[in-house]
């Protein structure tokens, strides 16, 4: 199989300051930001100004050194290195081999999936095994929680183990692992049917596309710790786990009738009907929850559009325009016709606590987050905490996603930990120094929201909020006074009186931005100085309006580095460019 791209990431790149002539050339990146390149990537190389043989070169394979630097070829023979340059990571196509299943079964590969489960996957790997065995011998599988077939199912697993002559023979048996194989070996679960189904569909797209890398041979799942321990309370008994002749039998077999009659009655809280929403409530049928005395109740204020047709399952094209959550909880209806599910059309917040107030939440079992938002999240959150409710929290980013169990007393709360924060780009590079297509393009947005979004908000809460003054002196440092004074601005010294003080605001701003501005930062630094690349300029355009002539001011100190401009922060009265 040819692997095009490993992992599916935007390849990466970084400016230049210094490449060594050595047998292995040391490249080292400006230190505004980290690399991330990792030893193995292959890299080119372009506007390297001095060593013009790496300008186009054949992608090159580098070790890492650090967070700023790596190695690449022998550059003993290049040109001296001048200055600049761009390295960019090359996605280079890999070729995966595959054993054939004989060799496999006997020398396995795992992928870990849990690292506290370090040797599951080799016991497993047997127990395997020995399950069709077992299946051969008996044309059945194992009975539900049978001690007998578990005693059985040990000893063929233990032929098995004998039997190997490579590295799939351990040094010893986990009775207690082969014995719980066989106990819930008849079972069938709609959750991990769902699982096993979705990792099925995603190696069947990766050796369609070439993208990201297929399983590395062999893949044992396994969710043990659902089931009861004998530490903890009695075992489940074959009486326990026998069929009812319901659609929930494959459930039963695995953890007992009495769970099943407990899911019946839960009262469960679903806050969001998307991508995630639709995946939960479809599991919620399956599983028999609410499906008594409980119920579901779904929220989300969105309507179906077309887009969401493509991941967001139990939504047709004819649904388009209809409420999410009544169409959801219809067409899970239609799954499972005892479920007794609610749709609503609120959004959780404090404006709707009247409705999700204190017998409401009460009432409830557990919530479940579908959300798309963090700050919704962390309300939810909240209201968990408060009134102690288990939480299901889940998210999606494109190909990835998390899950995060909240249990009361037990477990940390979302809002517990955070994120690392994205990489962001450095203010002065932004400013001052921009140098890559992501820079300009920040730049532009952060220029758009200061000059026609936040001022103008800011003055409309200012003018009809009673409370705002009071909100804005509550901001850290010198924000209370960067946003009154922008309001001032809006309201008084900038405020337009009529279309043609418009027009001339905007050529003097344009003036300042595309002319003044430049000419200053040429003026601090000539264009024969170099700050990790060239300053370029840029060409002037003239209009009817009369624009004062631009004079370089003196003692202006413009900030190249994020460290700088924070110790100059602390400087009261210093005339600064940021």
């Amino acid at each position: 199989m040819l692997v095009i791209d490993t992992n599916g990431e935007q390849p990466l790149s970084a400016m230049i300051s210094m490449i060594t002539k050595d047998a292995s050339g040391v490249v080292t990146c400006l230190d505004e930001a980290r690399h991330g390149f990792e030893s193995g990537d292959f890299v080119t190389f372009t506007e390297v100004q001095g060593m013009t043989e790496l300008n186009g070169c054949q992608p090159v394979e580098i070790k890492t050194l650090g967070p700023y630097t790596f190695s690449i070829c022998d550059t003993t023979g290049f040109s001296d290195y001048v200055r600049g340059g761009i390295v960019s990571q090359v996605k280079m196509p890999q070729k995966v081999v595959f054993k054939p299943l004989t060799v496999s079964m006997a020398e396995p590969e795992f992928v870990m999936t849990d690292f506290a489960k370090f040797e599951r996957p080799g016991q497993l790997h047997l127990g395997f095994q020995a399950l069709h065995s077992y299946q051969r011998k008996h044309n059945r599988l194992p009975k539900p929680w049978c001690q007998a077939d578990g005693e059985e199912l040990v000893s063929l697993a233990k032929e098995v183990n004998s039997g190997q002559t490579g590295s799939a023979k351990v040094d010893e048996l986990d009775d207690k692992l082969i014995k719980k194989l066989a106990f819930v070996s008849a079972g069938d679960l709609a959750p991990l049917n769902a699982f096993i189904g979705g990792l099925a569909a995603q190696e069947v797209l990766k050796a369609c596309t070439g993208k990201f890398m297929p399983i590395m041979q062999w893949l044992y799942f396994d969710a043990l710790e659902c089931l009861s321990e004998e530490e903890g309370g009695a075992m489940l008994t074959e009486e326990d786990c026998a069929p009812r002749n319901s659609r929930y039998d494959g459930q039963i077999a695995v953890f007992g009738s009495q769970l099943q009659e407990e899911l019946a009655k839960q009262r469960y809280f679903l806050v969001g009907a998307g991508a995630i929403g639709c995946e939960l409530l479809k599991n919620f049928a399956m599983i028999g929850l609410a499906s008594g005395e409980g119920e579901v109740i779904v929220t989300d204020m969105d309507t179906i559009e077309k887009s969401n047709l493509n991941r967001q399952f139990l939504f047709r094209p004819w649904d388009v325009t209809k409420m999410k959550s009544e169409t959801a909880a219809a067409a899970v209806k239609q799954m499972n016709p005892s479920i007794r599910i609610t749709g609503h059309q609120n959004r959780v917040g404090p404006d709707t606590e009247r409705v999700y107030d204190d017998d409401f939440f009460e009432s409830l079992h557990g919530v479940a987050n579908a959300l798309d938002n963090v700050d919704a999240r962390m309300y939810m959150d909240r209201r968990c905490v408060y009134y102690r409710k288990p939480l299901l929290e889940s998210g999606t980013l494109g190909t990835k996603g998390n899950v995060q169990v909240v249990i009361p007393f037990l477990t940390e709360s979302y809002s517990s930990s955070q994120d690392p924060p994205e990489k962001s780009i450095p203010i002065c590079t932004l400013k001052n120094f921009p140098n890559a297509i992501e820079h300009t393009l920040q730049w532009a947005r952060d220029e758009f929201e200061g000059l026609f979004k936040q001022p103008s908000e800011n003055a409309m809460q200012y003018l009809t909020d009673a409370k705002f003054l009071e909100r804005t002196l509550k901001l850290p440092g010198a924000q209370p006074l960067e946003v009154l004074e922008a309001v001032y601005k809006s309201l008084v010294t900038d405020c337009p009186h009529s279309w043609a003080d418009c027009v001339t605001w905007a050529r003097h701003h344009w003036q300042c931005q595309y002319s003044n501005n430049i000419c200053q930062l040429l003026h601090n630094f000539p264009p024969e100085q170099v700050h990790g690349a060239p300053l370029h300029t840029l060409l002037h355009t003239h209009t009817l309006l009369s624009v004062p002539t631009f004079v370089p001011r003196s003692g202006v100190k413009i900030h190249v580095s994020d460290q700088e401009l924070q110790s100059a922060n602390a400087n009261v009265g210093e005339d600064e460019i940021e």
